[in-house]
């Protein structure tokens, strides 16, 4: 079942369209990346989630029903550009923001003592906002944004000025949100944590979607029957052994062994090349290259730029 679903979203500014019919499914209980370069169209429809602004065309429903502005009790947000007062201490500040959110006194003093002492920050309590660095301020933004336990938390860069000891914390604790019962909507650059994190994702480029789906199901369709093999016992060039089916795409010596890049083509299988290559090679290790999220990133939406330019050629012409 999906949490939250944007169907059909059109956003348009003075100049400038912003999200062009983009729909997104996020799935209950899930992390959902949703990636882009900067300007592709994210905080336009993170905003739009919030209820900051307003679609133009489309639909939004949280539950299976229209959003409306009571769901924003359900909604945790952590924006990229924070927003705590710097005068405030943070104590004063934390549980200010915890009664604005609905929870009594009593309740938010127990739910921040228990969070600012699993994030090592007591300390701070009664110190100002201005005192801390950006990456302790960061911390408290993030306790304040989970603390009324909503069902839908957006994390917009959330890792943005953490050094990486922290990154794992909170890489920890959004893990632990979702095996809680949380649904997470994740922006980020950092495709590495896209593919520690995220189940689902959905990528936008200059206002459209152009690639959505499970993390795991993308990146097999976007494998290329490559194949990294390590040898040693053979100093010839091993397109002697193989077979056309075969191409060996690059040859490394690396000290007592070398490594091959080996890419199979047709009907053949791993087992095939194998078998082509033990009467003679030895074999020390054998890996599939998949690509990486970041690869798959970059690969898409230069595809997907270089479409639109001979479109636009096209169209010219």
């Amino acid at each position: 079942m999906d949490l939250f679903s944007a169907n059909n979203i059109t956003k348009r500014f003075a100049n400038h369209t912003a999200l062009d019919n983009v729909s997104i499914a996020v799935p209950e209980q899930s992390i959902f990346g949703l990636l882009g370069p900067n300007g592709a169209g994210k905080t336009t429809l993170i905003r739009i989630i919030n209820q900051i602004t307003g679609p133009d065309e489309g639909s939004l429903l949280f539950e299976g029903k229209p959003l409306i502005p009571s769901h924003l009790e359900q909604i945790g947000y952590l924006p990229e550009e924070r927003g705590l007062y710097k005068k405030m201490k943070v104590g004063e500040q934390a549980l200010y923001l915890s009664q604005l959110k609905g929870l009594t006194k009593n309740e938010a003093i127990k739910s921040l003592k228990y969070w600012f002492e699993k994030f090592e920050i007591q300390s701070w309590w009664n110190r100002k906002v201005e005192e801390l660095s950006k990456g302790m301020q960061q911390k408290v933004q993030f306790i304040i944004t989970i603390i009324h336990k909503p069902k839908l938390l957006i994390f917009d860069e959330p890792f943005s000025g953490f050094d990486p000891i922290n990154v794992n914390l909170l890489k920890e604790e959004i893990l632990n949100l979702r095996k809680n019962g949380a649904t997470i909507i994740f922006s980020t650059h950092n495709m590495s944590s896209v593919e520690e994190l995220c189940d689902h994702i959905a990528l936008i480029n200059k206002s459209h979607k152009i690639l959505d789906g499970r993390v795991k199901d993308i990146k097999k369709n976007y494998k290329s029957n490559l194949f990294e093999i390590e040898f040693s016992s053979f100093e010839g060039d091993l397109r002697t052994l193989l077979n056309p089916s075969f191409e060996v795409k690059e040859t490394i010596p690396d000290g007592e062994t070398s490594k091959a890049t080996i890419q199979i083509n047709n009907s053949c299988t791993p087992n095939d090349l194998l078998q082509n290559l033990i009467p003679t090679v030895e074999i020390h290790a054998f890996n599939e290259i998949i690509p990486t999220m970041n690869d798959i990133f970059i690969s898409t939406v230069n595809s997907y730029v270089s479409g639109s330019a001979e479109q636009q050629t096209n169209h010219a012409g």
